[in-house]
């Protein structure tokens, strides 16, 4: 039998409703309708009051091969081995609860974090705690944070993900000094959606210089183009014409950030 179906066989025996056998572990009677259901399953700590009020064994009632309950069995009866199996039980119903997620932290450290910390894998109901978030110089994981940040979420100095915070950012959606993705916000933003001080992509919004095709700012470069300053593709541009066009508004304009607008420019299509 399984959790659910065994769990619903003893509470019946023991003539309890789902709300009585709610009232006694301290949930709602939703939740224990969800274990018998076999939607969800209940904690590390409801798992073992359960098995206090039914006086069967925790392994009982997880594991699906076990048709006969097991005694829980008195603190000075418990031998040495069941102690062992207990305790190996309680770390998989942990990793269980908490979700199976792959967790390696490197030796080496450095200003107390690991040089390399991973966390990834499945997390139970979609719900993330900070035990399942990689921290360390180097982060891997579902959630990392770390000086470079490699995640579905990453926050860092220098984080690559689906979603990406940090000083130099890439991801479908980036936000940073540098961000670059889909969607990205930031002091420099390049991507199909882009909003910053600087932005460049397909579609632009910024606070200085636009270069997209549809681009918004005070100096805007692009097929459609909205600013005081305004230079549209036409018949196309080329790198010096967009060069003596930023100058021209902006002689103090740092160089490599020259060199970039000049080549979006010319290359909007």
């Amino acid at each position: 039998m399984t959790f659910s179906e065994k769990l619903m066989d003893l509470r019946r025996k023991s003539g309890l409703s789902q709300e009585q056998l709610a009232d006694r572990l301290g949930v709602t009677r939703q939740s224990v309708s969800k274990w018998e259901s076999g939607t969800a399953m209940p904690e590390l700590v409801k798992l073992i009051s359960l098995s206090d009020i039914f006086g069967v064994s925790v392994d009982y009632l997880v594991k699906d091969y076990l048709e006969e309950p097991e005694s829980a069995g008195g603190g000075d009866d418990l031998s040495a081995q069941q102690a062992v199996r207990l305790e190996k039980k309680v770390d998989e119903l942990t990793n269980y609860v908490k979700g199976r997620v792959y967790r390696f932290d490197s030796k080496t450290r450095i200003f107390g974090l690991p040089l390399v910390s991973i966390r990834f894998g499945f997390v139970r109901n979609g719900k993330l705690s900070m035990d399942n978030v990689a921290r360390g110089i180097i982060a891997i994981g579902n959630a990392a944070i770390g000086v470079v940040a490699i995640g579905i979420v990453g926050v860092g100095l220098f984080t690559f993900g689906v979603v990406g915070l940090g000083l130099l950012s890439l991801g479908i959606v980036a936000a940073g000094l540098g961000a670059f993705g889909v969607m990205a916000l930031g002091y420099l933003a390049l991507g199909v959606s882009a909003v910053g001080v600087y932005a460049g992509g397909v579609a632009a919004i910024a606070a200085k210089i636009a270069a997209a095709v549809s681009a918004v700012a005070p100096t805007a470069i692009g097929e459609h183009a909205s600013g005081s300053h305004v230079l549209l593709w036409g018949d196309g541009l080329t790198a010096p014409e967009v060069r003596a066009f930023l100058l021209e508004h902006h002689p103090d304009l740092w160089q490599p950030l020259l060199d970039l607008f000049s080549s979006l420019g010319a290359h909007i299509k």
